[in-house]
């Protein structure tokens, strides 16, 4: 028994006292809480290891964060048993999120295949489609049209760089879309 009678201690001054640095009392009060820590953890995680580790955490957390315990807000065993509580909860949550990703990874990979592959043959018929689409309109929309959406230029760099009114070419861009639009329909 200790010579300032730590080992009498109740666990709310055993947390004030390892707040303040005292490791023969954290040491005392690891002695008393361990067994309830790892008996609750392993009820919720129903893994021995995984029910150690999770203990380890929680006691090396009560060690790091005693200074937060406030007594006015429940007994330092209730702040102990919601610690451990929550981080087995969250081992729960992090094992069952880490498989369901494992099995969507798993179940993905065969067909990210396939749908790449069609993704693949679909793109390529459509810019088929696309680029004959284009050789029917006027030279004017063409110009517009291919500045504006595959140049990436504005309504207005567009008509800088094709020298004409902006109401222009927004005619020439919603006339050519218009014929692009019917031509794409007949094709399908």
């Amino acid at each position: 028994m200790a010579t300032n009678g730590v080992a009498e201690g109740t666990a709310e001054s055993l947390l004030h006292s390892c707040a303040l640095g005292d490791e023969e009392a954290f040491a005392t009060l690891y002695d008393r809480v361990s067994p309830r820590v790892y008996g609750l953890c392993l009820r919720i995680l129903r893994d021995p290891a995984q029910a150690e580790e999770v203990a380890q955490e929680v006691l090396i957390e009560i060690w790091r964060t005693a200074a937060r315990f406030d007594h006015r807000k429940g007994s330092a065993n209730a702040w102990i048993t919601t610690m451990a509580h929550r981080r087995a909860v969250d081992r729960v949550r992090s094992e069952q999120a880490a498989s369901d990703r494992e099995r969507r990874a798993a179940a993905g990979n065969t067909e990210v295949d396939y749908d790449s592959v069609s993704e693949q043959a679909t793109s390529k018929l459509e810019q088929r489609q696309v680029r004959r689409c284009l050789k029917t309109l006027t030279e004017l929309q063409r110009q517009a049209i291919t500045l504006a959406y595959y140049g990436g230029h504005t309504y207005r760099q567009t008509a800088k760089l094709l020298e004409a009114a902006v109401p222009t070419i927004k005619t020439r861009i919603r006339d050519g879309l218009i014929r692009l639009r019917d031509c794409l329909e007949v094709s399908r």
